[in-house]
């Protein structure tokens, strides 16, 4: 199977209004068991790697995501999660990610649109999806005095900025929160979220999806949602699982022991995930459409920069 575009796994999940699920990839054993599910449901994927996971395992674990989307039998892209700068997107790009988030909603609304419309200008010179943020995710170390952080996504700011950036999906805020919600205050406004797709009309991404109501999360999806971001629902299982299995066996150190029901753990929470966003059996859609499974970076890696900064012809771009 080759890599297929992030955006045409969510510009066709948009279209026939399921969401593709994007799992964080904490260490080399998510990639095994997010493409085994992935692969018996019959769901196509997205395997993304925030800045601090790709700080802690370094380029290889970009290859060998590749290498194991490459020989996978759904369709799978590659992403940058959270992307902090022009500088970690650089690296996704050389790496030979298919997919990158530019994250700079922290700054005003002028210089998140300038620094993402550069992302987009330079991403695409390769055929790689560009994901954005506008407005603020909340954030689980905020308090309720201050909305957990949020500040959601206005439609009219938000119009303006996918049409001069040109970004291929857009994060909304619209109430929910990264990591666990402390007080377990979830609230999904689908009213923030109808009045993005009446201008938008675009897929839309849902992050902080962990920890959320089942039925918020099915709602979200019917009004737009096409990616669900979702880290904290498939590490706190897992990593509390070796726990439990490293004090049931203390005496015990080797890795196949002591992961295996790791693994389960997470995978069941992986195939839960799926199941409700409606990404099972949807493969096939893909497989029905050659051309939207033409491969990606049909040249080496070190001619990244030069196809991106040297600006070159239309005729030797990947079309996206």
């Amino acid at each position: 199977m080759v890599l297929v575009s992030a955006k045409v796994l969510v510009d066709k999940a948009y279209q026939n209004h399921f969401a593709v699920g994007a799992f964080n990839v904490g260490n080399s054993e998510f990639v095994k068991n997010i493409l085994a599910v992935a692969e018996d449901l019959k769901s196509p994927v997205i395997m993304q790697i925030h800045p601090y996971e790709y700080d802690l395992m370094g380029s290889d674990i970009v290859k060998y995501a590749r290498e194991a989307a490459m020989t996978a039998n759904v369709p799978v892209a590659i992403h940058l999660d959270h992307g902090r700068d022009i500088n970690d997107v650089m690296r996704a790009l050389r790496d030979q990610m298919n997919s990158v988030m530019i994250d700079t909603s922290g700054l005003p609304f002028a210089e998140n649109l300038a620094t993402t419309k550069q992302v987009v200008d330079l991403a695409h010179r390769i055929g790689v999806a560009v994901e954005a943020e506008l407005g603020s995710i909340g954030n689980r170390n905020a308090t309720a005095d201050n909305n957990m952080g949020r500040v959601y996504t206005d439609p009219k700011s938000a119009k303006e900025f996918v049409d001069q950036t040109g970004v291929d999906d857009l994060a909304v805020a619209i109430g929910t929160v990264h990591g666990p919600y402390p007080s377990g205050d979830n609230d999904i406004k689908i009213d923030r979220l109808d009045a993005l797709n009446e201008v938008l009309h675009m897929p839309l991404v849902l992050h902080g999806g962990s920890n959320n109501p089942n039925n918020k999360i099915k709602e979200a999806i019917a009004h737009g949602i096409a990616k669900v971001n979702i880290s904290t629902d498939i590490k706190m299982p897992y990593y509390h699982a070796i726990k439990d299995t490293v004090l049931a066996k203390p005496d015990q150190y080797e890795p196949w022991i002591m992961t295996p029901a790791a693994d389960e753990v997470q995978k069941q929470v992986l195939r839960d995930k799926m199941l409700l966003f409606g990404s099972d059996d949807k493969a096939k859609l893909y497989f029905n459409d050659p051309e939207t499974l033409k491969p990606l970076y049909p040249y080496d890696s070190d001619v990244v920069d030069k196809i991106i900064y040297d600006q070159q012809t239309d005729e030797t771009l990947v079309a996206r």
